[in-house]
């Protein structure tokens, strides 16, 4: 069993690395001749293409297509097996059909393993120069969710708001900072234009006109060039919707603690998105035992039945998953069960799979 362990092991290495460098191959072939108009009408070099955009692409096909190239090496390893009654002399010998599935889970497993750390602490910062490039090369690439009338809660009693935040400079205009004492309003500033500062990691107010309230009266002042330290970052008035898969998993939290903390609203989505790749690497292992499943037995077709009803069952995995996720945005559903309910579904239905498998 040891020896049929490392052939499995070997087989599945070998076809799931071979059909995700086809996968990969085609994507950038098909994505290229997509984009190569607006690449070259914007000025994008050849080098830049392939360095910024492409390589750093790469991570994120990676752990895209891993599912789907490991479901395509489940199906051919094990449909060889059965073709060949490989399979049935194993069984004949004693070996359960638990234990024949067991070097496929723990490849999975690793798998697994690797593409969830890639996802947390690789594929962000491949991500964020990709995304940069789109934004200055692709036109479809503007995700921006907050645009005009932004309102932050800068503190438990103070409210600031911008007509508009440039976030390439990281400036925002006609922005008004209210604070409360009780239920009333005790100080209104006024800043023409408020710039981050990132060497003091303090905003800078060209401008400031305040009117601090007493009672019936107020008094009004007015200032240049004023540093203001406000517990308020440029990454909470500037977010995309591409924003989370930027992050590494610890900065991904602090992210969405910052939201919560200043009161963006909108924070269902990257929850959502952040549980999502959390649980993406899931769908690993439970392709494995679909995959098995269905090949360990034969049938009518041979191998074309087998890649047809894996093709199948991956398409439906994959719509799964893209119906559910807009129920974790609106909040209908909680992030943590939209992202996690599919694959629950499809694991559940792999163990009963394997369960009525003629044995």
């Amino acid at each position: 069993m040891i020896k049929f362990d490392r052939h499995i092991f070997k087989q599945l290495l070998t076809i799931t690395a071979f059909v995700l460098f086809v996968l990969i191959c085609i994507f950038i072939l098909i994505d290229f001749s997509e984009n190569s108009d607006e690449f070259t009408e914007n000025g994008a070099k050849m080098a830049e293409i392939w360095d910024q955009y492409y390589l750093n692409y790469v991570p994120e096909m990676i752990r895209l297509m891993s599912p789907l190239a490991i479901f395509v090496a489940c199906l051919i390893v094990t449909g060889r097996m059965t073709e060949r009654l490989e399979i049935i002399a194993l069984k004949a010998s004693g070996v359960s059909l638990y234990r024949l599935v067991a070097p496929y889970l723990v490849f999975g497993l690793l798998l697994s393993i690797s593409v969830s750390y890639l996802d947390a602490y690789i594929i962000p910062n491949a991500n964020a120069e990709r995304i940069d490039f789109e934004k200055q090369y692709l036109s479809n690439s503007n995700e921006r969710i907050d645009r005009g009338r932004i309102f932050r809660q800068e503190s438990d009693n103070t409210i600031i708001s911008f007509n508009f935040f440039e976030a390439s400079s990281e400036t925002g205009y006609q922005a008004s900072l209210v604070k409360f004492d009780g239920d009333r309003i005790a100080r209104i500033s006024n800043i023409n234009r408020l710039q981050w500062i990132d060497s003091t990691e303090t905003w800078k107010a060209d401008r400031l006109r305040e009117r601090i309230f007493h009672g019936g009266s107020y008094e009004e002042t007015d200032t240049m060039d004023v540093a203001m330290d406000l517990n308020l970052y440029p990454r909470d008035l500037a977010r995309h919707s591409s924003d989370i898969y930027q992050l590494t998993y610890p900065d991904a939290f602090q992210y969405i603690n910052s939201i919560e903390r200043i009161g963006a609203g909108g924070v269902a989505r990257p929850q959502t998105q952040l549980y999502n790749r959390i649980a993406y690497p899931v769908s690993i292992l439970v392709v494995c035992l679909i995959g098995f499943s269905i090949a360990c037995v034969r049938r009518k077709g041979g191998r074309g039945f087998y890649i047809a009803v894996g093709l199948a069952i991956s398409i439906v995995y994959q719509a799964f998953m893209k119906i559910i996720e807009p129920f974790g945005y609106v909040g209908t559903l909680s992030p943590e069960t939209a992202a996690f309910l599919p694959h629950t579904v499809f694991l559940v239905t792999g163990i009963i799979m394997l369960i009525f498998t003629r044995k």
